[in-house]
């Protein structure tokens, strides 16, 4: 079974897209934002590809209610 990447309604922060990542590749939530937290000592558009995941990955609610 392959897993959508999608934003969950429950274990949200601010918009979901960490969990969601971290569902879809099967590891820890706190690790993904872990992650990003310290990508952002870097340079680069961590920021901006998060707005875009923000914009892309739809609500799970939604996902559902379009499966059927």
């Amino acid at each position: 079974m392959s897993r959508k990447l999608v934003r969950p309604r429950e274990g949200r922060m601010f918009a979901g897209v960490c969990v969601g990542l971290a569902r879809r590749f099967n590891t820890s939530a706190g690790m993904v934002r872990l992650l990003f937290l310290l990508s952002l000592l870097l340079p680069g558009t961590q920021v901006v590809v998060y707005l875009v995941l923000w914009v892309l990955m739809p609500n799970e609610d939604r996902h559902v209610a379009t499966r059927y």
